[in-house]
């Protein structure tokens, strides 16, 4: 392996890594990585990896691993200077510049999907994609507008899992769930109304999507009114609602084991 070590880090070759924010590198499909379970899971996927910025120890200790990914940079680092390079203390000792695997088409999702609508919470996300890979969901269905499930912290929270989801980005809901509709799948939305149905007692479809709104506002009306069917889950008197990553892995268990 050819390493190259650092003496200057503010060198351009390593400004992805100085640009270390949510929401950055959507436009050229770059994402950055951090701890060594995360960039561990993410190099035994088939992901393009341009670049690493570790320290030797790791490199030492993970040489069979690295090893698989012949075409990437390595960079080696100091932690002092990883931590100059980042802005902050950091309790890891690798990075990792990659490039987000081409979407899915919508069409070509899988049987099973779970779908986002308006989630601000990138740890909400991160939650989320790590559930639905544990349980075997095929594809994970975002907005645009929203966080995407490779940036940094869902990233972290995911523990580099929402690399065994498919992923779709979308640009209008209703078209999508129109499209959806279209293409034989059950959409069912999860949101507390008069007539939902109970979790406990809900008919899956073969091709199902699960719908879950904002943490906040839910789904609103009209986005209601494009679903097939509204799922709710029992709670106790009282209890308004759970946490929107909470109430996600539970209901997708249920959709898988029904």
């Amino acid at each position: 392996m050819n390493f190259i070590p650092i003496s200057d880090i503010h060198a351009e070759a390593l400004q992805i890594y100085h640009q270390f924010r949510e929401h950055a590198f959507k436009a050229d499909g770059s994402f950055v990585a951090d701890s060594p379970k995360v960039v561990n899971l993410l190099l035994e996927e088939e992901i393009e990896v341009r670049s690493i910025l570790a320290t030797q120890a790791y490199y030492d200790t993970h040489k069979t691993l690295i090893e698989t990914k012949k075409d990437a940079i390595l960079y080696v680092a100091t932690k002092e200077q990883m931590q100059n390079i980042v802005g902050h203390k950091i309790h890891h000792n690798v990075m990792m510049h990659g490039i987000r695997p081409k979407e899915t088409l919508l069409r070509e999702l899988g049987d099973n999907i779970i779908m986002l609508d308006e989630i601000s919470s990138t740890q909400n996300i991160g939650s989320i994609a790590r559930s639905a890979a544990a349980l075997g969901i095929d594809a994970y269905l975002v907005p645009t507008h929203g966080p995407h499930p490779y940036s940094r912290r869902a990233l972290r929270v995911s523990m580099g899992h929402v690399a065994m989801l498919d992923i779709h980005t979308y640009d209008d809901i209703i078209v999508t769930i129109k499209k959806l509709k279209a293409y034989g799948y059950r959409v069912y939305a999860a949101e507390v109304t008069e007539d939902s149905t109970p979790l406990s007692s809900v008919k899956v479809a073969d091709k199902w999507v699960l719908l879950m709104g904002h943490e906040g506002s839910g789904l609103c009306d009209e986005v209601l009114s494009h679903c097939d069917e509204v799922v709710t889950i029992e709670m106790m008197e009282g209890v308004k609602s759970f946490n929107v990553g909470v109430a996600a892995s539970i209901m997708m268990y249920q959709f898988k084991h029904v």
